[in-house]
């Protein structure tokens, strides 16, 4: 199976193209205010030699992380299958960490992604593993974590923590996971993991003057 991969859950963002779990190419991008993410598409499109429409499967990696990195690459998958009937994998974004660190070898690790507010999303991670529950953990703990000794990694920990270990999701690894599960989802239903319970304000009605 040929899948187009999208992983843009945190600043380092990455487009994939697998086939039948061997790499392709792969292009990462860095600069996150502004994502060229049809560029990029179509340089591992065009080092690899494959047309838009053999692609048979779009991954997509759905976070936690970056809000707007996800919604990006979700807008981009619900097109493409409309477009082109394509089918559309949802890959957690902490399932391709996961598997970052067992490449690193690291051993249980606890994974974590900030979600702003002085909080992150953390979950543990062995082997290659997801140990969920995925949840959302204060700035504090992470850091008592470190102090005890424990290992934490993620995007951008290091800055963020004064210590622990860098580590990426990335569109490679979401295109073989997706390969593997073979779940595949209508492109509608996609939708970022968000761990805060959503809060809205509803505007007043107009006043008449």
């Amino acid at each position: 199976m040929t899948v187009l991969a999208l992983e843009f859950s945190s600043d380092r963002r990455s487009v994939a193209l697998v086939r039948d779990g061997q790499l392709l190419a792969e292009a990462v991008h860095e600069v996150t205010r502004s994502t060229p993410v049809f560029a990029l598409i179509a340089d591992v499109l065009e080092r690899s030699r494959v047309a838009r429409e053999a692609v048979e499967c779009v991954a997509v990696g759905i976070g936690p992380g970056s809000y707007t990195g996800v919604r990006l690459a979700i807008s981009v998958a619900q097109g493409w299958q409309l477009a082109t009937g394509a089918r559309v994998a949802s890959i957690n974004s902490f399932d391709s960490l996961a598997q970052a660190a067992a490449t690193a070898g690291l051993g249980r690790v606890l994974l974590a992604v900030d979600a702003q507010r002085q909080e992150f999303a953390v979950a543990y991670a062995e082997g290659g593993q997801l140990v969920p529950p995925i949840r959302l953990a204060p700035l504090a703990e992470l850091k008592a974590h470190l102090a005890a000794g424990g290992v934490v990694a993620g995007p951008e920990i290091p800055r963020l923590l004064g210590g622990g270990l860098e580590l990426f999701p990335c569109a490679v690894t979401t295109a073989q996971l997706a390969e593997s599960r073979a779940e595949f989802v209508p492109a509608e239903t996609l939708a970022p993991v968000y761990l805060r319970e959503a809060a809205f304000v509803k505007a007043p009605p107009p006043r008449v003057v």
